[in-house]
């Protein structure tokens, strides 16, 4: 079965945390603090694979997680920071966040190489909370959390010529005379069970590449047989070729085949059924001498503007005009590949934002902590009076000197916050 969605779970690296530790050497009397800092966390990063083109390994294998840092160690030790995890897609796939469906990257143009999820950072170790003030300070940073999430992996494939039509019209014949690409070829419904592609050589280093789209039936746009499954690979294509049964080998009106499938495209999507598109009339070459299915093809789409071009995949009579039509009309759309934009950007989940406040009994300080505390002393100089300025309205805004003042603080008293340490003046 060909493989062209998966879901998976993706995990980044946890940052290794800072460490608390003090010099500690014969004639040094009371080292200062030499806690060293912790890794970073590998990232996951997606890769383009041109040698792919299924999801298959992403069927057996679900979870995938990169390294966690290392956490630092004493004498200003570093932790070795986690290793990267690279996960190798076929070009075209798509990553959705699995439960809004949102689309976090498109792998097409000029996607190769994209960091899904960013590592956390090492968390400092105590060297770094040294004042004049505090000159033993027993905090150290932790490490930055993880990042995971559930993403759906959709493959679209990639390519400017779409064939379109019922089953057994002759497009995998079609495709395999004028490309590389070598589809299986038999006389049964629903050969062609995969998308197959192929590129067409032309002179001068023009070419295209053309997929051969296995053939849809009617209620295909409900999901009827595999439907969904085909019609997806259809939305990337620049042009569309109808291909149809001229001869009505398999008792079928080619006009009528040509509407059911357009009904079906729009159905899928609207915009399939305005883009470029010719019928390839194929298999003149079992025409009964007295039909000509060609001129009524003729007659009722070319007042519509769609051109009626009769070949012969087995014989290759009527290719190369067909051919050449689809170069002139590749080279008057001027839009490229679709490629889809990023609607979900994954973040670092830090809890909720959330701190807590308690009274340290044993080295009788209140404590305030929590991933908003850290995150707004990351980036307020303390130092300065506009940033202690700061830092006082943060603490009133939110809530934490009411909580201080809940908790009996009285003038005088140390409140700590991490690395630092202040007097409380109501």
């Amino acid at each position: 079965m060909f493989a062209d969605r998966a879901r998976i779970y993706i995990r980044s690296g946890k940052g290794g945390d800072g460490h608390v530790s003090f010099r500690r050497e014969k004639y040094v009397a009371n080292g200062g603090p030499d806690g060293g800092d912790g890794g970073r966390g590998g990232d996951v990063i997606v890769e383009v694979d041109d040698g792919m083109n299924m999801l298959t390994n992403y069927r057996h294998v679900r979870k995938y997680s990169a390294g966690d840092g290392e956490n630092g160690g004493k004498r200003n030790c570093k932790g070795k920071s986690g290793n990267d995890i690279v996960l190798k897609v076929p070009a075209g796939t798509i990553f959705k966040e699995a439960e809004s469906g949102k689309v976090i990257v498109d792998m097409s143009g000029d996607n190769r190489r994209v960091v899904l999820l960013k590592g956390g950072l090492g968390g400092n170790g105590n060297q770094h909370y040294a004042t004049p003030k505090m000159q033993a300070p027993k905090y150290a940073q932790p490490g930055q959390p993880a990042m995971e999430l559930t993403v759906d992996l959709e493959l679209k494939v990639i390519a400017d010529v779409g064939l379109v039509g019922y089953p057994n019209v002759g497009k995998s014949t079609l495709l395999s005379v004028v490309s590389n690409a070598r589809p299986e070829i038999a006389n049964y419904h629903f050969t062609t069970i995969s998308p197959h592609l192929g590129v067409v050589d032309l002179d001068g280093g023009a070419g295209f590449v053309m997929a051969d789209i296995p053939g849809l039936i009617e209620g295909a746009s409900e999901g009827v047989g595999l439907g969904h499954d085909f019609l997806r690979h259809i939305e990337r294509t620049r042009m569309l070729v109808h291909v149809v049964d001229a001869s009505g080998s398999e008792g079928r009106d080619p006009v009528e085949d040509i509407y059911a499938i357009n009904r079906e495209l729009a159905a899928y999507d609207k915009e399939l059924v305005s883009r470029p598109w010719i019928i390839a009339a194929n298999k003149i070459d079992a025409i009964s001498p007295d039909s000509d299915p060609i001129k009524s093809l003729r007659k009722e789409f070319e007042p519509q503007g769609v051109e009626v071009i009769p070949i012969s995949a087995a014989t290759r009579e009527g290719v190369d005009e067909l051919i050449g039509r689809i170069r002139y009309m590749l080279s008057e759309i001027k839009t490229g590949t679709l490629c889809y934009e990023s609607e979900y950007t994954p973040t670092r989940g830090d809890g909720d934002g959330a701190y807590t406040v308690y009274h340290d009994d044993k080295d009788n300080v209140y404590v305030v902590e929590g991933s908003r505390i850290e995150k707004m002393l990351g980036y307020t100089n303390l130092d300065s009076e506009k940033g202690f300025t700061f830092f006082q309205k943060f603490m009133d805004e939110n809530g934490i000197l009411d909580e201080l003042k809940g908790l009996g603080i009285q003038e005088g008293d140390t409140v700590r916050l991490y690395g630092w340490e202040f007097e409380y003046l109501p």
